[in-house]
């Protein structure tokens, strides 16, 4: 059992990194094994919409994505952690959702991982993290667990908030728990989908619907 924590953001060490380390040991103390990708460290570019992987199953850019891409297929579940900015993810956490497209179109690789979401932010904002990745979960078939909001500002402050630190560690507890019942992300959610689209606006051209497997 592999668990990936995947840090959104730009600041090395800070709030968010700390929540996502604490769900991972969470995962370890149910037996996973674990490892973190932090983006801070990365040079990351965003997607330049010329569609390749459509036909190669591949994205052309060679950036620190490229180091990603592998950790993400091969783990059973993801911890994504983001602070909130302007009411939403941060830029990196929005290349890496879109950058995801290159999984998309081939097979599907992330189709039925279990994943959660930790965002960290002063106030508000925690609505718009959860909105975006409740799409992106969706889109790439996959199980979602907790979502997991922390209040902090400055650099460490979130081991202040008790319950961030305890709802993140549970968090990864449950990630183990839910992928070791190897569940199936419903087939007919997206059937319905693609009839409505179909029915109301006469498309009938997803890219990525062949490529399904599960």
């Amino acid at each position: 059992m592999k668990v990936l924590g995947v840090v959104c953001s730009p600041r090395k060490g800070g709030n968010t990194e700390l929540l996502v380390q604490e769900a991972l040991t969470g995962a370890q103390d149910r037996g996973a094994e674990t490892d973190l990708v932090t983006v801070w460290d990365k040079d990351i570019k965003p997607c330049d919409g010329c569609l390749s992987c459509e036909k190669t199953g591949k994205c052309h850019i060679q950036d620190g994505v490229q180091e990603i891409y592998p950790k993400l297929v091969e783990a059973d579940g993801i911890v994504w952690g983001t602070p909130v900015y302007f009411w939403s993810a941060t830029a990196q956490a929005k290349i890496l959702i879109d950058r995801s497209y290159a999984l998309y179109t081939n097979n599907n690789r992330l189709t039925n991982k279990v994943s959660g979401v930790i965002s960290v932010g002063a106030s508000l904002g925690n609505l718009g993290v959860w909105n975006l990745f409740n799409t992106f979960f969706s889109v790439h078939h996959m199980l979602s667990t907790d979502f997991v909001y922390g209040y902090a500002r400055n650099k460490g402050d979130i081991r202040k908030d008790k319950h961030a630190m305890k709802a993140s560690r549970e968090l990864g507890r449950q990630i183990v728990l839910i992928a070791e019942q190897k569940f199936k992300y419903p087939e007919e959610y997206d059937v319905a989908i693609y009839r409505y689209v179909k029915r109301e606006y006469g498309v009938d051209n997803c890219v990525g619907r062949d490529r399904f497997t599960d």
